[in-house]
């Protein structure tokens, strides 16, 4: 057990996890001002080695373990994050205005499943600060930005939401992933149905094809999906021409919690991410590139807690992957884990 999981995750699993988050960061903020620490911090979590890096939707990836989005949501942590050893870093998720979220509590840990449940509700400064927020950043490091509708847009104006944020970020990030899938924004997910994600998908093609230089899209879809709907899925690719899919968000489910039922359900409504979907994630990876012939690459995401779990969705058939509740649950040295994980995997076939 590392030094962070026995003694300092315990501890701050004692305060409110949403106030935690901002004064780890602060913390790290501070570190990483400090002369040299960048880095130490670099040399003690990153993991370099040629076999690790990937190309993947134009784009070279130093290795295939990035941070998920949500963690960092305005893109103001990219320089600080980039010394943890990520191979690329997701912002947002981030909509066209500024909004507040859902009301607190939003965010609760269930520490016998080793798992978050959160109803943020896209709370975020909005696309045009996030965009002046990156054009600061330092680091090379890779960026993607997720973007997302406000709260009070209706769904048939939606595409215009995307459309927004979608240009103000253009010039700052890497590749756009399209959210269609939280369960925090009322309505959202209805935007997973086949015709009007079609709509929003071939609207952003088409603007970034007018690009100088288009930017690689990838949707991001939700682990509570039929086969059927993931037979939607492998179809909308296709016919959208979009990079890929990210699989999976956070679940609406709560099947097989060993956390009191009680607690649970007064926690409330939110997504369930850690551990729990761990074996569902890896599921819709799989079927997605089984059925699609391997057609398109998929991110995979969804209770990544060890190098095993990661190597299982590589082998499943995701081209990348991404952590979020795990960095959280095991500590700054999950990425470096991994990777070295990844090379042992490598070297015994």
């Amino acid at each position: 057990m590392s030094f962070y999981k026995k003694y300092i995750f315990p501890n701050l699993t004692r305060f409110d996890p949403e106030k935690v988050h901002y004064v780890v960061m602060d913390i790290l903020k501070i570190a990483c001002n400090i002369p040299l620490m960048p880095g130490i911090l670099r040399l003690i979590y990153e993991k370099k080695d040629t076999r690790l890096e990937r190309n993947i939707f134009g784009l070279h990836f130093k290795n295939p373990v990035g941070l998920a989005a949500g963690f960092d949501k305005n893109g103001v942590w990219t320089d600080q994050l980039s010394n943890l050893g990520f191979g690329f870093i997701e912002i947002g998720t981030v909509t066209p205005k500024p909004q507040v979220g859902n009301d607190k509590p939003r965010l609760f840990r269930l520490k016998p499943d080793e798992a978050l449940i959160n109803r943020m509700g896209f709370n975020n400064e909005g696309s045009i600060e996030a965009a002046n927020n990156l054009r600061k950043r330092k680091s090379k490091m890779i960026i993607g930005g997720n973007i997302g509708k406000n709260k009070l847009t209706d769904n048939d104006d939606a595409v215009i939401d995307y459309l927004k944020a979608f240009n103000d970020l253009y010039q700052v990030v890497d590749y756009f992933v399209v959210n269609v899938s939280s369960p925090n924004t009322p309505g959202l997910r209805d935007l997973q149905e086949k015709e009007p994600l079609k709509y929003i998908l071939k609207i952003l093609e088409r603007d970034n094809g007018r690009k100088s230089k288009p930017k690689p899209i990838l949707l991001k879809i939700a682990p509570d999906l039929t086969n059927e709907q993931l037979d939607d899925v492998i179809e909308i690719v296709k016919e959208t021409r979009i990079a890929g899919i990210i699989a999976t968000n956070t679940t609406i489910s709560r099947e097989g919690l060993v956390s009191d039922n009680e607690i649970v359900s007064e926690m409330g409504a939110g997504g369930l991410s850690g551990k729990p979907l761990t074996d569902r994630s890896t599921e819709v990876i799989r079927y997605l590139s089984e059925k699609s012939n391997k057609a398109f690459h998929i991110i995979g995401v969804g209770g990544i807690y060890n190098a095993q779990d990661a190597i299982d969705k590589l082998k499943a058939g995701a081209s990348l992957v991404q952590v979020y509740s795990g960095f959280i649950y095991e500590g700054p040295s999950i990425v470096k884990d991994i990777c070295e994980g990844i090379l042992k995997d490598i070297q015994k076939n």
